[in-house]
């Protein structure tokens, strides 16, 4: 939803109304936890082999982390006086009495950089305000509320990926407008995070909400990841024996109509099943599907459609029953862990496959799927907190895309998958290390992926309609023109607070993008302090 300046203020009270909940709360049985891939300092505790940990469901609920490791500790230092406390340990504001508990905290992104090696050759700077205010009563209950206000001037690559969404969307975070003189790379943005969580029992906890989800072992997820903007969602996850089991349903918006700045933009629904099964302590298979519908089609308005409301049902055979023009995906997660913390992940999705053409090796347009495989360690070569990532990252041409552009697998001009959206492969690796508070991260990608251009179906557009695809056959990854993305990162930070993941960073970013109409490199240096609770994927 984005949120203009003559609701701001409403945005904000409403804010405050939903109280939100922190790392160090007491009887904080509900809550999840933000995710943040630099800053995520529990990943090795809940991907030990003993834990049976369920590691693709994300975010986390923070009473199962809990159980295993005490993460309001584990970098607390010591020291004499409340305001040292407050500023290097806990949060802002906080109150804890009988079952009731809250927090309230500043969040900040105070970014500045400059792009030396491109067109744009100007400083590029980011200034981000908010408020996180949060909130348990008892163990069973808790509410969640942030809200961020940002003017940011991306005088840099990230302002390319600005005009190719279009409608001025800022990469997962909602519609910038105009801002100040330099209205062309300037932006003024702002966006709202919150959620209710009930736990009724240990088996079941309920979320109603705005904001992301995320299904796999992975850096990238091929299934539902946390790349596009926030979205309304009501979700029901169940804890039974060795299973997991999510049932989520989730509202997105499509912004290709170019609806005039007031008007409502056209709605689709979102109805996914992800069963997670712990099968040894080694071993988690997860099954997943999905599928996604038009709020209207020819046959008038559907809305939220009855059929998809069965928390137990296979929606694939509902969705051939009725007859729908719906678009259905399915999928396979699995998680291997050897001796102890070696960690071999995957997954791989179907969007439509017809086995005759699969065999064939044909390159039949409709054989729309992707795979991915990675492999993660903790504590390399017994270094502690040295740890290593390694992924990749095949999708075919067309996935992703349906008839229309509300019933693609995107919302907010972004693919809910993967950034690079479809016909592409992807290499993406980290080196991470931390001492203490010091935390370092080394970054380095490429990928490989065709193009759609002078309106040309090739399928790598994800909203353009499959119907409009180029040919029947020979579809390969790289299409039409191939482009060739290298993408390389190193940040240093300090982590000042770990209650909201408060650091103080420079961060050296090396992007080239090549093809035979393209050249363009990138030598960005930025440093600043930020809140680092989301993920923000820039790397594309």
């Amino acid at each position: 939803m984005q949120i203009h300046t003559y609701s701001r203020h409403k945005t904000i009270f409403f804010s405050f109304l939903l109280l939100s909940f922190s790392f160090n709360l007491v009887g904080q049985e509900s809550h999840s936890i933000h995710q943040n891939h630099t800053f995520r300092h529990y990943d090795r505790y809940v991907y030990q082999a003993n834990e049976r940990f369920h590691t693709s469901v994300k975010p986390f609920q923070l009473r199962q982390v809990d159980s295993i490791v005490d993460i309001d500790s584990m970098y607390r230092i010591k020291v004499n006086r409340k305001i040292w406390d407050i500023a290097f340990n806990r949060s802002l504001i906080l109150f804890n009495k009988n079952d009731f508990a809250f927090t309230i905290d500043p969040l900040m992104n105070f970014e500045y950089g400059k792009d030396k090696g491109s067109a744009y050759e100007k400083n590029s700077w980011i200034n981000t305000r908010g408020i996180l205010i949060n909130a348990s009563i008892g163990k069973k209950f808790s509410v969640s509320s942030s809200f961020y206000e940002n003017q940011a001037s991306f005088n840099d690559y990230r302002y390319d990926r600005i005009v190719e969404n279009g409608r001025s969307v800022i990469p997962g975070q909602g519609i910038g407008k105009a801002y100040g003189d330099s209205a062309v790379t300037t932006k003024d943005y702002a966006y709202a995070e919150a959620y209710v969580s009930y736990s009724p029992n240990q088996y079941f906890n309920l979320q109603f909400g705005h904001g992301k989800n995320f299904f796999g072992d992975g850096y990238r997820s091929l299934l539902l990841s946390d790349n596009s903007f926030n979205y309304p969602f009501f979700k029901i996850t169940t804890d039974v024996w060795n299973i997991k089991y999510v049932n989520l349903w989730a509202q997105f918006q499509d912004l290709s109509t170019n609806y005039s700045y007031g008007t409502a933009h056209d709605k689709k629904w979102g109805s996914f099943h992800y069963l997670d099964w712990s099968v040894t302590k080694w071993l988690n298979i997860a099954f997943f599907e999905a599928i996604i519908w038009a709020n209207a089609d020819s046959t008038g308005y559907r809305g939220f459609d009855i059929n998809y409301a069965n928390p137990v049902i296979f929606t694939r055979p509902v969705e051939f029953s009725v007859g729908s023009p719906d678009n259905a995906l399915m999928g396979l997660n699995g998680k291997i862990t050897l001796l102890k913390n070696h960690i071999l992940y995957g997954q791989f999705m179907i969007d439509e496959l017809k086995w005759s053409e699969f065999k064939s090796g044909n390159g039949w347009w409709g054989n729309k799927w992707g795979l991915q495989a990675g492999y993660k360690t903790f504590d390399l070569f017994k270094i502690k907190h040295l740890d290593i990532q390694t992924e990749f990252n095949y999708v075919r041409p067309y996935t992703y895309s349906h008839i229309k552009t509300t019933s693609n697998y995107g919302h907010y001009n972004q693919a809910l998958a993967h950034s690079l959206g479809s016909n592409f492969w992807e290499s993406v690796s980290f080196i991470k290390y931390n001492y203490k508070r010091l935390f370092f991260e080394g970054r380095y990608s490429y990928a490989l992926h065709g193009s759609d251009i002078n309106g040309l179906n090739y399928g790598n557009d994800i909203w353009e309609p499959y119907t409009s695809h180029e040919k029947e056959y020979d579809n390969y990854i790289g299409q039409f023109e191939e482009v060739k993305l290298q993408y390389f990162n190193l940040m240093l930070a300090y982590l000042v607070n770990p209650s909201t993941n408060l650091n103080v960073y420079v961060n050296y970013t090396n992007r080239s993008e090549t093809s035979a109409n393209i050249n363009n490199k990138q030598s960005l240096i930025t440093f600043g302090l930020r809140t680092s609770l989301s993920n923000f994927y820039y790397d594309f």
